[in-house]
């Protein structure tokens, strides 16, 4: 059955239009319709799954409620027999801020398997959505989720001793995909932008950014030429649907929120930032902006390690919609583990 809510503010902001029955709604196929009286229907496209993990992958995963109010919560990933303390990744699912869960199979599959391969703890979030909450209420859950393992690891609660006994406090990673690679970036935004002791005892160490999500009102070549297959995970309607329904009411895809260089990029020499791994698929549309993003961050004065992967599109490594998508997975998982380790 479609989940179904309500946003009384979408009546007169649905942008780009489809006519169903008479009625008028914004819709991307198989993932989110939202009709002009506020409600919205995300199908069971992908199937939600517990935290049951594969034996042979050795690895504890457990569902943890973060804010009850918001209902924040996350899944908890801990390999079962480490070799001392273990960095900890918090990540982020893409969906254009619109749809998925940390409890989506292809994240839970996904994630299982970087905990194992790479050996680490990791938090995958599940955010609110828009648009019943747009931007930025996914990077207030972000923040939040941060400021949950701080608390965490200052009271060493007995409940999550599982996971906090195996945490090396001095090696935090925020990551995520598409509009969760966004989150990620955001929230180092952020963090970086506050008092230097807010993370205490905790050090962010890096970034994850895999495809990240990022538009503009002027297109890219990518964007405008790059030939996706039926199968695509974005094509450039689904990108502009998923900004009118996240963005702030009002704002265009040169908000800051999309598009870090709208203003140039010399503001970016001024934000502290850790140093980054930007994942960058060869047939994204995605692609040259991601490029353009990298080029931002390194004349910034930032470390930056660009990996592009050859012949896969945006997702691949949770759709595992090409032939290729499996050993550039593979390649994926070795590369992070790489930089965690550094």
């Amino acid at each position: 059955m479609a989940a179904l809510s309500l946003d009384p503010r979408l009546s007169s902001q649905m942008g780009k239009k489809f006519h169903q029955n008479g009625v008028n709604i914004e819709k991307i196929e198989g993932l989110i319709k939202v009709y002009n009286d506020g409600r919205v229907e995300r199908p069971a496209t992908v199937p939600n799954v517990p935290c049951t993990v594969a034996s042979e992958l050795d690895v504890t995963a457990k569902d943890v409620v973060l804010d009850k109010l918001s209902n924040l919560w996350a899944r908890l990933y801990a390999p079962s027999c480490p070799a001392g303390k273990l960095p900890l990744i918090i990540y982020f699912h893409g969906g254009g801020f619109c749809v998925g869960s940390a409890a989506w199979s292809c994240y839970h599959g996904f994630l299982a398997e970087l905990a194992s391969k790479s050996g680490c703890l990791i938090m995958s979030v599940n955010y609110r959505l828009a648009p019943e909450n747009r931007l930025p209420a996914a990077y207030d859950d972000g923040f939040n989720a941060v400021m949950w393992v701080k608390t965490q690891a200052m009271s060493g609660a007995s409940e999550h001793k599982w996971w906090l006994c195996k945490l090396n406090i001095s090696s935090l990673f925020l990551a995520g995909d598409s509009a969760g690679a966004n989150i990620a970036y955001n929230v180092a935004v952020r963090i970086g932008s506050s008092n230097a002791t807010l993370l205490k005892p905790l050090s962010l160490k890096g970034m994850i950014l895999i495809q990240p999500f990022f538009g503009g009102e002027s297109r890219t070549g990518s964007e405008n030429h790059a030939a996706q297959p039926p199968n695509s995970a974005l094509t450039l309607s689904c990108s502009d649907t998923y900004w009118r329904l996240s963005l702030p009411l009002g704002a265009n895809r040169d908000h800051s929120w999309c598009n870090p260089l709208a203003n140039g990029s010399t503001k970016l020499r001024g934000l502290q930032l850790p140093p980054v791994m930007v994942c960058v698929s060869e047939t994204d549309i995605l692609k040259d902006r991601n490029v353009q993003f990298c080029t931002a961050l390194v004349n910034a004065g930032k470390r930056v390690e660009t990996i592009v992967y050859k012949g896969v599109g945006h997702a691949f490594q949770v759709l595992q919609n090409s032939h290729l998508s499996q050993p550039r997975t593979k390649e994926m998982i070795s590369h992070i583990r790489d930089f965690i380790r550094q």
